[in-house]
């Protein structure tokens, strides 16, 4: 192990779905809006199983995807879709966090980490999610807004996901005028398509899910939601990631 340089600044990163969350919020938006009769439940599942599909065999186009999870938003518009957000958050969001997941952020926090969440779900689902997890930086998948500044469909810029993570990531560095040697960077996820990322951080931390990448890599494993001792494992920015 060495210690972190004491002028270097902590990156803590964390994906959202089945990360920070035990369930997925794509999916479970999908769902919400089927029971409040937004989407017709056949037609919704026959799409979204297509979708899936092609994600699988790694033929999805995303920009199709986000025009088709974000379409009944944008078409109740802004007040209508705020009030349905909000009965999302009480319903199925609040329910789902767990004080694991706020221990292990206000770890990070407490110990001066800027702490982030990069997630594949669009911003729309993410970011009353990421408020009520006390995490004030999101990067989601960020979409494009009319004249009336509402949603049109599109993605706005670089879609977060697989290498496109670590794209906006650089680029949200480069905002502030560093690189990825500036810092000292952790980065918490359950995915496959997170790789690319994880294996650009200094720290990078895979749930269970990733075991078998993760051993062999020499990661470190952080499985949150289960009933081992992991979960209570110590932030990894303090010190190098132990297998």
């Amino acid at each position: 192990m060495t210690d972190i340089p004491p002028n270097r600044p902590r990156l803590t990163l964390f994906d959202l779905d089945h990360t920070l969350l035990p369930i997925d919020s794509d999916y479970e938006w999908g769902e919400f809006t089927i029971r409040i009769g937004w989407n017709d439940p056949v037609e919704f599942a026959r799409r979204n199983d297509e979708f899936y599909a092609h994600y699988q065999a790694g033929t999805l186009d995303v920009h199709d995807y986000v025009r088709f999870a974000i379409e009944a938003v944008r078409q109740r518009g802004p007040e209508a879709a705020a009030a349905a957000h909000a009965q999302f958050m009480r319903e199925v969001i609040e329910p789902a966090i767990r004080p694991q997941a706020r221990d292990l952020l206000r770890q990070h926090q407490a110990a001066g980490d800027d702490v982030l969440i990069i997630t594949a779900t669009n911003e729309f689902v993410t970011r009353p999610i990421a408020q009520a997890l006390g995490v004030q930086q999101l990067l989601a998948m960020q979409l494009a807004r009319d004249a009336q500044d509402w949603y049109t469909g599109e993605i706005d810029g670089i879609p977060t996901m697989r290498e496109g993570k670590v794209l906006r990531m650089e680029q949200w560095l480069a905002e502030r005028r560093l690189a990825w040697e500036d810092v000292e960077s952790t980065f918490y996820s359950d995915s496959m398509n997170d790789v690319p990322l994880l294996e650009k951080v200094n720290h990078p931390v895979a749930d269970a899910r990733l075991r078998a990448l993760a051993h062999e890599r020499g990661w470190r494993i952080l499985d949150l939601f289960s009933d081992g001792t992991n979960q209570n494992a110590q932030p990894a920015t303090a010190q190098d990631a132990a297998p």
